[in-house]
């Protein structure tokens, strides 16, 4: 089987305080687009090069829910030759997803169905400086979406006791309807290959750990 997922994930730069500020450029405030993954992680098809001008209708959209913070050139295009260089390629695979422009405008188009910011601001989930519990946020999406997610944070640090939520993964079936996210048994965690930030790597949160949900830029 082949089941495309997609991650949805908050501005990373406040999940990772060891970072300077030099290198969190213009971070938004809400939940943007981490990437389309299939299940499958590799560069597919190496010759396969990104070109930005495929994609130049959705620029706007994409400078604005799927932006790259980590990267200061004026296009910031680095982010999303990485996302189609590793994932894009394998994706395409896909009909539905075999070109750059369907493969990013399908991105796209799941993140404004799924509209996390609105779904959690609308439950009273929002960023605070105060915990959460983790089983209430996954309560509050399970029964908004009708599927469960994987939600990952990054663990508590030393003297700490909370985690903090960094990214949650929605994931669909290779005809892009929502499904439960399953890991199966020793499966590694795609984001631990995909992010090399800090000196902590995202996880599956843990239910009993109280939850930090930032409200700024730390």
């Amino acid at each position: 089987k082949y089941y495309p997922w997609m991650h949805i994930t908050n501005i990373l730069c406040f999940y990772f305080p060891q970072m300077s500020a030099n290198d969190c450029q213009d971070p938004p405030e809400y939940w943007t687009i981490h990437g389309l993954w299939p299940d499958k992680g590799e560069d597919c098809n190496r010759t396969w090069h990104f070109n930005v001008t495929e994609i130049k209708d959705l620029l706007s959209d994409m400078r604005h829910y799927w932006p790259d913070v980590l990267h200061s050139s004026l296009n910031r295009t680095q982010f999303w030759k990485h996302e189609w260089d590793k994932h894009g390629t394998c994706a395409a695979t896909l009909q539905i997803l075999n070109s750059q422009k369907k493969y990013f405008g399908k991105a796209l188009e799941l993140y404004q169905h799924i509209d996390l910011n609105s779904c959690l601001l609308k439950a009273g989930i929002k960023p605070s400086s105060s915990y959460y519990q983790m089983t209430v946020i996954k309560e509050v999406l399970t029964k908004f979406y009708g599927v469960t997610p994987k939600i990952q944070c990054l663990p508590p640090e030393e003297g700490e006791k909370a985690q903090t939520i960094g990214q949650i993964e929605f994931c669909f079936t290779k005809e892009m309807q929502l499904r439960n996210c399953t890991a199966l048994k020793g499966e590694s965690d795609p984001v631990q290959a995909d992010l090399k930030l800090g000196t902590e790597e995202l996880s599956v949160c843990s239910d009993t750990l109280p939850t930090y949900y930032p409200s700024q830029v730390q």
